[in-house]
C-alpha cells in the first residue's frame, strides 16, 4: 500500500471517527445517562389505563398535557423538550413491574415520573434505586417514601403522606365531634393501614375513638359484609379509606343498611371526578352531603377557584392539549401540579443533566409559586425530611363540590 493511500485511510478513519463522536456528542450532551439529549428529555411511568382504578388515568393525562404546553410555550426545560411516555398497569403491582423494565431497558428512559399507586411503587422501587433511576414524584402518599429515604434515595413521594391525611381527620374529629365512635373501611395494604394509623394518631388524648375497622382486598368483589359490620358495632362515624369504586359502595351499602352516621373520605377518592356524584346518586345526597376530606390542589370544581389566573390557565391548557378530558376532573390538577414540580427540579439539576445530578437537586429541594397547588403550601426537603409536602387544607362536600374552609394544616413526620 502506497504512502498517498495510507494516508487517504487514516483521514477517513479520522474523519469517522470524528463523526461517530459528533453523533455520540449530540445524543448525551448534557450528561452520559439515557434519556437525555441535546433537545430531549425523556420521561416515564405507570398508570391503571385500564382495571378498577382506571379513574386515577387521569393523573397521568393531566401531566402530560403540561408537558405538552410547557414545549409548546417555554420550549421545555433548559432547552430540551420532555416527552411523556406512560403505560397501563391497570392498578397490577404484578404488571407494574414488566412495564416498568420495559421503560428503563427498552424505551431508555431518563427516570420514572408519577407512576401510581402504593403497591405498584413499592414493587419497582428496589429495580430502580439498583439502576439508580430516579423514581420521581410517586403518585400515592404512603409513609416509606419518606420514612425510608435513606435506603432508596433514587425514590420521592409528592403529596401528603397518607399518615398525615390521617392525621389531620384524628385531630379534626377530636375539637369537632367529641365522644365519636367511628368505624373505619380499609384497604388493606400500605394505603389503607397508613390512614388508619395516622387517624388513630391524631385521636390520641381525646375522646373520639375507632371502634370498628374493617379491611378489604382490592380483588374484593364488593364490601357489603364490611359494612354491615362496621354498622353493628355502633359508630356514629364512618371513615372512608379505599378508591373509588369501595368508597361508592361504601355509601350504597350504608344507605341500604339505613346508616347515616357522619363521613370522612380520604383525598385520592375525594379527588376523582365523579366518586361523590355517583354516590350522591338515587337519593343519597343527604348521606353524602357534609363529607369531609382534605385537599393540598385547587379543585377546579371548588367556586372559590372560579376567576383564579391558575385554574383559568388550568382550563385553557385542558381545552387545548386534552380536548376530550373532563377539566372538571380535579385528578387532571394532581398531574400538573406533579408535572409542574417536575419541571422545576429539571430546570434547577442544571443543563448538564444527569440522573446523579438530578437526585442531589432533590435531596435539598425547595419549589415555591406551584400555580396548581393552594396558596402557601410549597414543595421541599431537607435533611432527614424528604416528605415534600406536608401542608393541606380540609374541605366538605356540598350542593355538588368540594368546599374548602378554614386554615392551613400543617404536619411533620417525627
Amino acid at each position: 500500500m502506497n504512502r498517498k493511500l495510507i494516508m487517504t485511510c487514516v483521514s477517513l478513519v479520522a474523519a469517522l471517527a470524528l463523526g461517530v463522536t459528533a453523533a455520540i456528542a449530540g445524543t448525551v450532551r448534557g450528561g452520559a445517562d439515557p434519556g437525555v439529549t441535546d433537545n430531549s428529555i425523556l420521561l416515564g411511568g405507570t398508570a391503571p389505563l385500564t382495571g378498577p382504578a382506571s379513574q386515577y388515568a387521569s393523573v397521568a393525562r393531566g401531566a402530560e398535557a403540561f408537558f405538552k404546553y410547557l414545549n409548546a410555550t417555554k420550549g421545555g426545560v433548559n432547552g430540551r423538550k420532555i416527552t411523556y411516555k406512560y403505560a397501563d398497569d391497570a392498578y397490577n403491582p404484578a404488571q407494574s413491574v414488566p412495564v416498568t423494565r420495559q421503560l428503563v431497558e427498552q424505551d431508555k428512559v431518563f427516570a420514572v415520573f408519577n407512576s401510581l399507586g402504593t403497591a405498584h411503587n413499592v414493587a419497582v422501587r428496589p429495580y430502580l434505586n439498583a439502576m439508580k433511576v430516579p423514581q420521581l414524584f410517586v403518585a400515592s402518599g404512603a409513609t416509606t417514601w419518606g420514612r425510608d429515604y435513606s435506603q432508596y434515595p433514587y425514590t420521592i413521594g409528592f403529596q401528603p403522606s397518607y399518615q398525615a391525611e390521617g392525621w389531620v381527620y384524628g385531630k379534626y374529629l377530636a375539637r369537632t365531634a367529641p365522644g365519636a365512635k367511628i368505624a373505619v373501611l380499609f384497604q388493606n395494604d400500605d394505603y389503607g393501614k397508613d390512614l388508619l394509623g395516622g387517624l388513630k394518631r391524631g385521636l390520641q388524648r381525646s375522646k373520639v375513638k375507632v371502634i370498628a375497622a374493617q379491611p378489604y382486598e382490592v380483588t374484593s368483589p364488593d364490601v357489603a359484609s364490611q359494612i354491615a359490620k362496621l354498622k353493628a358495632s355502633g359508630a356514629d362515624t364512618l371513615a372512608i379509606f379505599a378508591t373509588p369504586t369501595f368508597a361508592i359502595q361504601a355509601y350504597q351499602f350504608a344507605n341500604k343498611l339505613g346508616w347515616k352516621p357522619k363521613h370522612v373520605i380520604n383525598n385520592a377518592v375525594a379527588s376523582a371526578s365523579t366518586t361523590m356524584q355517583i354516590a350522591s346518586s338515587a337519593g343519597q345526597n343527604k348521606l353524602v352531603n357534609s363529607t369531609i376530606s382534605i385537599q393540598f390542589l385547587k379543585d377546579p370544581t371548588d367556586p372559590k377557584w372560579k376567576n383564579d389566573p391558575a385554574m383559568k390557565l388550568y382550563r385553557s391548557i385542558m381545552k387545548k392539549y386534552a380536548p376530550s378530558a373532563n377539566a372538571s376532573d380535579p385528578l387532571h390538577v394532581y398531574g400538573m401540579a406533579s408535572a409542574w414540580t417536575v419541571s422545576d427540579a429539571l430546570k434547577k439539576a442544571g443543563k448538564n443533566l444527569t440522573r446523579e445530578s438530578l437526585r442531589k437537586t432533590l435531596d435539598t429541594f425547595t419549589s415555591a409559586g406551584n400555580p396548581f397547588m393552594l396558596p402557601g403550601i410549597a414543595v421541599k426537603t431537607a435533611g432527614k425530611d424528604h416528605y415534600p409536602v406536608e401542608q393541606m387544607l380540609l374541605q366538605k362536600w356540598q350542593n355538588n363540590s368540594w368546599n374548602s374552609f378554614g386554615g392551613l394544616w400543617g404536619y411533620r413526620a417525627s
